[in-house]
């Protein structure tokens, strides 16, 4: 480990390595940072330039080895000239036109593992102490589809088409599984999405109430030193502390984020969180009974997939199946409508919101993703600028912020890149309250003035965790906007009132 990680690595039989804090530790300081060891496209990937990871629409290729780039500058950036181009160019192996570059591309397969083998002999320190150790489950994908398929799409293809027999099988599907089970989510600059392998990172054990917080930098340059990772404690921790990373995403209830967490990294989750049928009070996975007009339906048994969930009020049983079944229709709902913004993407989120509310309880999962969704478009979408919308509108952004911060403080508390989000949306809506509520004397000038205070405060909060995003992402460039805003209140703030 790095001299200035402010973490340590211990051991035991249960889950292997796991880090602890070195000191106590406050929210926003930096444990540690690091470079990847070797980045690229995620499996299932369409046919994207390999040397920004922008989508092609129109396929223009390497004039050095006839894989797709968008142009000569992403053709020579390290990440890809240094790497797969000069295997692929000796190889003579050239890309295979497809009908359509959106769908799945299954030559972009070995891209990924490709580089990581190809980095354990430019860097074979890192491997040897930072990498060959990381958990492959090799035992466990040997019994599953996906060791049939990265033997046919990755490993007999490098090691036969790319003339690579220098990579053991063994060491091949080592790699790829060291890729599935360890490997993080990063966004370029225009918002794709790649794997990165990070070893310290991935040292951080799972909890699905993490008390850590990554961000990811990307330069966009597409040299080795890109997608830098800073790792800063989310809360307040004790030294001797378990440092935590969530492996799934947040806001899905227990039964999704099982499910996810085994078939994706091979372990049964039994945190604090998903031991709980109330998910800690936030009643993530929680329904609404049909048969009554008080109960609502609970798991009997969080950590058995197969269970009974039984009704807190009546005598009306089902089973874990059939919920899973509920989540996944939901599910599919919310997906189309997840790229629609705009009044459309406010309408079609309100409906389904109206549509489930008397299926799920208020502050489940799915009513906690539309509300993202929605007090992201309020304010923004066209027609519904923050001045145009009239109160009730306003007073409902207000409503979903705070409902959405309530479950947040929660499941992802602290410094998280979402609870910055939402704090910003949340102080403009209450401004232009307040400034109405003065005008029509619904409240006084001192208490104008104390709920400026207080908004001034909601954006210090958010500006505090949105400034630990880089600049290079959106977060990032939102907390320039939120400083010039919090400045700005706090510089006019007597100029405000006499005006407002």
């Amino acid at each position: 480990m790095g001299e200035n990680d402010l973490f340590t690595i211990k051991k035991n039989e249960k889950v292997g390595r796991f880090a602890v804090a070195k000191e106590n530790l406050k929210a926003g300081d930096v444990i540690f940072s690091e470079i990847p060891f070797a980045y690229g496209p995620k499996s299932d990937s369409p046919v994207i330039c390999l040397g920004c990871y922008n989508y092609l629409e129109t396929i223009n290729l390497c004039s050095k080895c006839s894989w797709p780039v968008c142009n000569t500058n992403c053709q020579n950036k390290s990440a890809h000239k240094d790497f797969e181009c000069e295997v692929f160019s000796k190889a003579g192996v050239k890309f295979q036109t497809v009908e359509d570059p959106s769908e799945v591309c299954l030559q972009y397969e070995c891209i990924t593992p490709l580089r990581v083998l190809l980095a354990t002999e430019k860097n074979p320190s890192r491997w040897n102490e930072e990498i060959q150790h990381m958990e492959a489950h090799n035992d466990i994908r040997k019994q599953k589809p996906i060791w049939e398929f990265n033997q046919h799409n990755v490993v007999e293809y490098l090691r036969s088409a790319c003339k690579l027999d220098r990579f053991s099988e063994e060491l091949i599907h080592t790699v790829c599984g060291i890729l599935e089970i360890n490997a993080f989510e990063a966004r370029t600059p225009e918002g794709y999405s790649i794997r990165c392998l990070y070893p310290k990172l991935a040292i951080m054990s799972h909890n699905c109430v993490s008390n850590i917080h990554h961000a990811i930098d990307c330069k966009g340059s597409g040299d080795a030193d890109d997608y830098s990772v800073n790792v800063r404690a989310a809360v307040d921790v004790e030294a001797g502390g378990e440092l935590h990373s969530s492996y799934t995403y947040s806001l899905w209830p227990t039964l999704v984020r099982r499910e996810f967490l085994r078939e994706s990294k091979y372990f049964d989750c039994t945190c604090e969180r998903c031991s709980d049928k109330t998910e800690l009070g936030t009643q993530c996975g929680t329904l609404k009974c049909q048969k009554c007009d008080n109960g609502i339906i609970l798991s009997t048994d969080p950590l058995d997939d197969k269970c009974e969930w039984k009704c807190t009020h009546c005598e009306y049983k089902t089973n874990a199946v059939a919920i899973r079944k509920v989540f996944a229709a939901i599910q599919t709902d919310l997906d189309g409508v997840e790229y629609t913004f705009g009044p459309e993407g406010i309408e079609a989120r309100e409906t389904l919101y109206k549509k489930y509310k008397s299926v799920l309880h208020p502050k489940n999962s799915y009513m906690t993703i539309l509300r993202s969704g929605l007090v992201q478009l309020y304010g923004k979408a066209e027609g519904y600028a923050l001045s145009d919308l009239p109160d009730l509108i306003l007073e409902r952004k207000v409503e979903l912020c705070n409902q959405l911060l309530e479950v947040l403080d929660v499941i992802e508390p602290g410094n998280s890149r979402i609870r910055g989000l939402i704090l910003f949306e949340l102080h403009g809506p209450l401004m232009v309250l307040a400034r109405h509520q003065y005008q029509n004397d619904v409240i006084d000038k001192e208490k104008f003035k104390k709920e400026l205070r207080r908004i001034i405060d909601i954006l210090g909060q958010s500006l505090k965790i949105l400034k630990q995003e880089p600049p290079s992402l959106p977060e990032g460039q939102l907390a320039l906007i939120a400083e010039q805003a919090h400045e700005q209140l706090i510089q006019n703030f007597d100029v405000l009132i006499e005006t407002a």
